[in-house]
């Protein structure tokens, strides 16, 4: 799988989990280059605490495009050390 933003692969794995139909990349999948931390947090009553990062990719921003679970909660504990995209990110085989 792959995760696209700005014409630009950030994201390459062979080992995504879907939860909710989201693809969860492993952290050591994604291209750091593109990633910058976030104060953004939310919860989830089942999966816990989401982080979150902005991607920067060719000058253009991103605002907390894609999301991580710290300290999961134990039903989602399968993905810690994964992370997930949204907000205009294209996600294909």
């Amino acid at each position: 799988m792959k995760a696209i933003w700005n014409n630009t692969v950030i994201a390459e794995s062979n080992d995504t989990v879907v939860v909710e139909n989201n693809h969860y990349f492993p952290i050591d999948s994604i291209k750091q280059e593109y990633f910058e931390d976030s104060i953004a947090h939310t919860s989830c009553p089942w999966k816990g605490r989401a982080s979150y990062y902005s991607l920067r990719v060719n000058g253009e921003l991103n605002k907390d495009a894609s999301w991580f679970y710290p300290e999961p909660k134990e039903a989602a504990s399968h993905i810690r050390g994964r992370v997930a995209f949204w907000k205009g990110v294209r996600v294909e085989a």
